[in-house]
């Protein structure tokens, strides 16, 4: 992991909008009856619903998805008592945090109150506004009375997350860690490193899984803390032992885990190896441990390691557990968080940990591979699944339990709604890779060289969604692989210029010569054409040898265009082929047209690209809804290409009843149901969302479908999708990253299972 440097920390929160997080409107406030409904006088109606019912303030507020990140600044990080101002960068963080990985907005507020009663005061106060109430940074003791009073005395979840979220994490680990090293949690014996919140609540919740509280010493910066010591306070003295000890030295003989939340150093290589066969080993403090990973590793081979850093294996991170916990909660808008809640956390995590892991978290680490032992016990931070996962084992707990006052009665759609909450729905993607990963096919890589190719199909390989195929140099693939650690076993490579593809070439060539011998195209010609990885992979697809193809991130897509007529040929129902992307946004998946081959066309080249798109847009299970753009509206322009789009429509209208189209229309029109209706009460979209854009040129659709991903309106993107070739070959962008590769082979895959069906 890269150093953190002081003047780049500096930089990141002060540049732009200081700070980390802003309000955004979600209404509209353009209009003068806007700002009436938003304010005065259209506001007094939810006002009342509310001062009737209270529980209406879900439905007409921010309320339920609100959570106040909460502190005093008394114990700020490792930072100490800097006060409620100094800890604000840290509240805004984790509000930051609890938006990104869960879609719960946050007010951070600091308190300067150090008093305990008063704190509990001012929060409940100021209660009424939020959905939840996550404490922060506030030290011991104070926290424990402070956290347990306002659990009981308000209506809402309350959390202190520096002790529950810590404990939640690391006994999910501490489950895994036992079952790797074969050991029972009733038997083990644990060292504890610290006394404060995140250590007490640790070894509660470990507790309640089974540990032995006679199996437990708990050490402070005095030593052991044991019966025999004075002036302990009501948390320390719980857990005081009766053993004849008082080092952690000591302790640490004969001992199966250690669990430390202290600082660095604490623990020596000689105090790891008095340990227990298979040492549990949780070194958290932040951030150095208390014991070095490489100098652990290096004591004991058969060390069971986690640290708080993310440059590490298994890594113990708050941000595992706090955005879905309170997720969960909000969603059935629980009364508290619970033991019940805490533990079905615990579960969930334990359990994602022994699921397979998808590539995309792979990917995002740099991974190739993560399974589950003893470098992976623990989720991964960016692992998408901790959405679905904990919030939903969550907000079961809190159903089951009795908090809940919203039962949720559909599972499968709350998860959806999960996938989808997060701005941009990935369903689409989900179900083709699914598709694929149950019919995988031969897909051939043409630019086998290129690094993005070569992770691509390593990734593919490894999710199971197609057997790839790299064309290129052999020796410099393997180079490549090697340098960037990408394991290429189980993946064919052809080197298609090597003296022993001249078979093969030779076979190509006569093919090639004698379907084309009619355009001009010469065995001598054909063959030297071979040379070329376009060419030869295409033959590969025409012939059988392979079901589908990528190529894109060096070839020219024109370049492209003329290989594939050549070679693949169009299909015997179309003049032309187009391309299509798969926008997906916050208002939902949308197919785009044509995106990247016919520059102008015209009404015959127009009435293709919407049949094409048509069938294609149904290929993906939906049914298209499709507006022909222009710069004008249903004939207000009578030349150019608005009358082109009009010949078009016209033609489809006549000859195409089954396709739902209409235009020329400007994009506003054609999204905007209501207003399309209403100035357009004739058009054929009536009361329809449009959700296929069929452009008047290839620049508006490339700069439109371009701009959108460019800006951040789109989220993940499918395509280019080629429409209209006789068999299942692609091309991607020159730019493409691994991911666009990725989901282009998926399309691929899909294509060719289809296209295998209609032989």
């Amino acid at each position: 992991m890269r150093k953190v440097t002081k003047e780049a920390a500096l930089l990141y929160h002060s540049k732009g909008k200081p700070g980390k997080i802003e309000v955004v409107p979600t209404k509209p406030y353009s209009t003068q009856t806007d700002l009436a409904l938003a304010y005065s006088p259209g506001v007094a109606d939810p006002c009342l619903e509310i001062e009737k019912d209270p529980e209406t303030a879900y439905d007409y507020t921010i309320k339920g998805n609100l959570v106040a990140v909460i502190s005093n600044g008394t114990a700020v990080l490792g930072l100490g008592d800097i006060g409620a101002l100094a800890g604000k960068p840290v509240m805004e963080g984790k509000g930051l945090l609890f938006k990104i990985f869960a879609g719960i907005d946050v007010f951070d507020i600091e308190v300067d109150e150090k008093d305990p009663e008063k704190f509990i005061q001012t929060v409940k106060a100021i209660s009424p506004t939020f959905g939840g109430i996550n404490l922060e940074d506030i030290k011991a003791p104070e926290c424990f009375e402070i956290e347990r009073r306002l659990k009981e005395e308000l209506d809402i979840p309350v959390m202190h997350d520096d002790q529950h979220g810590t404990a939640i994490i690391s006994s999910a680990a501490l489950l895994n860690a036992l079952e790797i090293s074969g050991k029972k949690i009733e038997d083990i014996q644990l060292v504890v490193s610290g006394a404060g919140a995140s250590a007490v609540a640790c070894t509660k919740l470990y507790m309640s899984l089974g540990v032995r509280k006679e199996n437990v010493v708990m050490c402070d910066s005095k030593g052991v803390i044991s019966s025999k010591r004075t002036n302990l306070d009501e948390q320390k003295k719980f857990f005081a032992t009766d053993r004849d000890i008082s080092t952690i030295t000591e302790a640490m003989k004969g001992a199966d885990v250690f669990l430390g939340l202290s600082k660095a150093g604490v623990v020596t290589a000689d105090m790891l190896k008095s340990m227990n066969d298979n040492p549990i080993v949780f070194a958290l403090a932040n951030p150095d441990p208390e014991i070095a990973y490489d100098d652990a590793i290096e004591a004991r081979a058969d060390v069971i390691f986690a640290t708080g850093r993310s440059d590490y294996p298994n890594q113990v991170n708050n941000v595992l557990g706090f955005p879905y916990i309170f997720r969960g909660a909000l969603d059935v808008r629980a009364r508290g968080i619970n033991e019940a809640m805490k533990l079905a956390a615990v579960k969930a995590l334990a359990n994602l940990a022994k699921e397979s892991v998808p590539d995309v978290v792979n990917a995002a680490y740099g991974l190739q591979r993560t399974v589950f032992g003893r470098d992976y016990f623990i989720p991964k931070p960016l692992d998408p699944r901790l959405l679905t996962a904990v919030s939903i084992a969550v907000a079961k707990a809190a159903i089951e339990s009795g908090v809940a006052r919203k039962p949720i009665d559909d599972w499968s759609a709350y998860e959806n709604r999960l996938t989808e909450m997060m701005g941009y729905s990935n369903k689409l993607v989900r179900q083709l890779t699914n598709l694929a990963k149950q019919h995988p096919k031969r897909i051939v890589f043409c630019e086998g060289n290129h690094i993005n190719m070569i992770k691509a199909a390593v990734l593919t390989k490894n999710e199971e969604i197609c057997f790839p195929i790299l064309i290129g140099n052999t020796e410099r693939i393997q180079r490549i692989a090697k340098e960037n650690n990408l394991n290429l076993e189980g993946i064919e490579i052809i080197n298609h210029r090597a003296l022993s593809e001249d078979a093969r070439r030779d076979k190509y060539a006569r093919l090639l010569s004698e379907k084309r011998q009619r355009q001009g195209i010469t065995y001598v010609e054909a063959f030297e054409k071979m040379n070329d990885r376009n060419y030869f992979g295409m033959m590969m697809v025409e012939t059988g040898e392979a079901d589908s193809l990528i190529t894109g991130v060096y070839s020219h897509y024109q370049e492209f265009a003329q290989k594939a007529i050549e070679v693949i040929g169009l299909r015997p129902d179309t003049k032309h082929f187009a391309a299509m992307h798969i926008l997906q946004t916050k208002k939902g998946t949308f197919f785009i047209a044509d995106t990247l081959i016919n520059r102008w066309p015209n009404t015959d080249a127009l009435v293709d690209i919407a049949k094409l798109t048509h069938n294609a847009v149904k290929f993906f299970n939906t049914d298209p809804v499709m507006a022909m753009l222009s710069f004008s509206n249903f004939g207000a322009e009578k030349d150019g290409s608005p009358y082109s789009i009009s010949q078009a429509v016209d033609y489809l209208h006549k000859n195409n009843q089954e396709i739902v189209i209409d235009g020329e229309m400007q994009v506003n029109f054609a999204l905007n149901k209501e207003l399309r209706d209403t100035t357009f009460p004739f058009n054929t979209l009536k009361d329809k969302d449009v959700n296929t854009l069929i452009f008047p040129n290839l620049s508006s659709a490339n700069v439109v479908s371009r701009l959108l991903v460019d800006l951040g309106i789109s989220g993940e993107t499918i395509g280019p999708i080629q429409m209209g070739l006789n068999k299942p070959v692609h091309f991607t962008d020159i730019e493409s990253s691994v991911r666009d590769i990725i989901n282009l082979t998926t399309v691929a895959v899909i294509d060719a299972i289809v296209y295998e069906t209609k032989k």
